[in-house]
C-alpha cells in the first residue's frame, strides 16, 4: 500500500472517532430529558443507520469527494490528508476555547483549501452551493421548530409528546446517516480509491462513530441542551422533527449540512416561539461566531499547509 494511502486512512478512522465526539453526542443531546430514548439504544440506532443509509444513497459523500474539486486526481490523498488534519485543527482549537463548531463546515473549508494549495481543480460554483445550503441550514430547521412546538404544545399530552420523540430521533438520525455522516466516508473513498459505499468500510465508520459518540456524550449534551436555551422537553422534540426534515431536504440534492447547526437552529425557534427569554443569546452568538470562523480557517490552514508541503516535496524530489 502507499504511504499516502496508509496515512489518510488513519486520519479517516480519527476522523469518524472526532466525527462522534462532536456530532453524536449533539444528535442524542436534545432527547436527554425524556426517558423515551436511552443513550445505549440511542448509539446502537445511530451506528445502525450511519452503516446503512450509505448502502442505498450516497450523493453527499460524491459531493465531497467528486463535486467541490478533483480529489482522485494525483496529489488527492495529501490533500485529503491536509484538509482533514486541518479541519480537526480548527474544530479542537474552537471547542478547546468553549467553542463548538461544525466539524461539516470545518471539512468544506479545508477541503477547498487544500485543493487550491495543491493546485487541484475545485469548483466554486459547488464551493458556493454548499456554503448557501449550509447557511440556510440552521434557519430552516428554527423556522420549523418555530412552528412544531405551538402544534406540540396545543395538541400534545405528555405520553404523545414520547411517541413524537421517537419519530423526531428517528427522523434526526436518518437524516444524519443520509448527509452530514458521509462526509467520513469520503475521507475512506479517497483513501481507498472507490466511488460506491462497500458494506465493510460502512461498518467501520460505524463502528468508529459510535466510540466517539460514547465518549463525547456528556459534554455535547450540556452544550446543546443547557447552553443554548432553557431547555423543555417539547424544545427537544421540536428541534428533533425540524432539523431532521431540513436535513433529509438538503441530503436529497446532494448537499453536505450541519446536522448540530440544524439542530441549534432548530432549539433557538422553538424557544423564540414561546417567549424569546428563554434562548440565552450570549451563548447562541458564541456559537453563531464560531461558525462563521471555521470555514475560512479551516481553509486557510489547508491552502498553507498545502503550499508547505507541495514545496517541500518539490525540493526533496529535485
Amino acid at each position: 500500500m502507499l504511504l499516502d494511502a496508509f496515512v489518510l486512512i488513519v486520519v479517516a478512522g480519527l476522523f469518524a472517532v472526532v466525527a462522534g465526539v462532536n456530532d453524536g453526542g449533539a444528535l442524542l443531546a436534545t432527547g436527554l430529558k425524556l426517558p423515551t430514548v436511552r443513550p445505549v439504544t440511542g448509539i446502537v440506532l445511530l451506528a445502525a443507520l450511519v452503516a446503512a443509509v450509505p448502502l442505498l444513497t450516497h450523493q453527499v459523500a460524491l459531493t465531497f469527494v467528486t463535486r467541490l474539486g478533483s480529489f482522485q486526481d494525483p496529489g488527492g490523498r495529501l490533500a485529503m490528508v491536509i484538509a482533514v488534519v486541518s479541519a480537526l485543527t480548527v474544530v479542537g482549537l474552537l471547542s478547546a476555547r468553549g467553542r463548538p463548531t461544525s466539524l461539516t463546515l470545518a471539512v468544506v473549508g479545508g477541503l477547498t483549501g487544500a485543493g487550491l494549495g495543491w493546485g487541484l481543480q475545485v469548483s466554486p460554483e459547488w464551493v458556493a452551493l454548499v456554503l448557501a445550503f449550509g447557511l440556510a441550514a440552521p434557519f430552516a430547521g428554527g423556522l420549523l421548530a418555530w412552528v412544531l412546538i405551538r402544534v406540540l404544545a396545543a395538541r400534545t399530552t405528555a405520553r404523545g409528546l414520547w411517541r413524537w420523540h421517537w419519530v423526531g430521533f428517528l427522523l434526526q438520525t436518518l437524516a444524519y446517516a443520509a448527509n452530514d455522516a458521509q462526509k467520513m466516508l469520503a475521507v475512506f473513498m479517497i483513501a481507498m480509491g472507490f466511488t460506491g459505499a462497500p458494506v465493510e468500510y460502512t461498518v467501520l465508520v460505524a463502528v468508529l462513530f459510535a466510540i466517539g459518540t460514547l465518549y463525547g456524550l456528556p459534554k455535547a449534551g450540556r452544550t446543546l441542551s443547557r447552553e443554548i436555551i432553557a431547555s423543555r422537553p417539547p424544545h427537544g422534540v421540536a428541534a428533533e422533527l425540524a432539523a431532521g426534515a431540513a436535513v433529509i431536504g438538503c441530503a436529497a440534492v446532494g448537499m453536505p449540512v450541519s446536522m448540530t447547526q440544524a439542530i441549534a437552529g432548530g432549539l433557538i425557534g422553538a424557544g423564540v416561539a414561546q417567549g424569546g427569554g428563554r434562548v440565552r443569546w450570549y451563548a447562541a452568538g458564541r456559537i453563531a461566531a464560531a461558525w462563521l470562523l471555521t470555514l475560512p480557517a479551516g481553509g486557510l490552514l489547508a491552502w498553507g499547509l498545502a503550499l508547505l508541503v507541495k514545496g517541500f516535496a518539490s525540493v526533496r524530489v529535485s
